[in-house]
């Protein structure tokens, strides 16, 4: 009874712990650096009492070391699910095409999506192809993404995480 307690606690502790410093990370990478420097106080804090918990006591038994592997794994998959669904950020989405002509330009400003347009050449096969450039909030990139593909399937897609952006449309 006392090895499944431990087991519990040590399993629920390190997703705890996990999913914090997964989205504390997310906050790092996007200039928050206070709201992460919170979240690691309390990641740590957790992680260590767990830890030594788990280090110090005399039953010895492979669950613990599964509860803590678990519990790592689950935070992992939770703390990004988390961070996905209700972090806010803003992506640069590039598409390149051969096809998107400026009526679906116009549609996709339509859509509420402000857009930037720059004509370029592949040199290789001197194809003319426009690339298309947006600045978005991640909670409207599946809703683009999906827009995009409509208009071409074939289109070439590149998604980056933005640190920083000021003026310009944003939806």
């Amino acid at each position: 009874m006392e090895l499944t307690l431990l087991c519990f606690k040590i399993f629920f502790a390190r997703i705890l712990d996990v999913s914090i410093g997964t989205v504390r990370t997310t906050f790092i990478v996007r200039n928050k650096n206070k709201i992460a420097a919170v979240l690691a106080f309390f990641e740590v804090m957790i992680w260590f009492i767990i830890a030594r918990e788990a280090l110090n006591t005399e039953l010895k038994s492979i669950w613990i070391v599964i509860a803590y592997s678990a519990g790592y794994a689950t935070g992992t998959f939770i703390g990004t699910t988390f961070t996905k669904y209700f972090v806010n950020g803003i992506v640069g989405v590039q598409v390149v095409s051969k096809d998107i002509n400026k009526k679906d330009i116009a549609k996709i400003r339509k859509q509420g999506f402000g857009v930037s347009v720059m004509e370029l050449t592949d040199d290789y096969e001197g194809i003319k192809k426009q690339m298309l450039y947006f600045q978005i909030n991640n909670k409207t990139l599946k809703k683009l993404i999906t827009l995009i593909k409509e208009i071409d399937p074939e289109a070439f897609i590149i998604v980056n995480d933005t640190k920083y952006i000021q003026n310009g449309y944003l939806k």
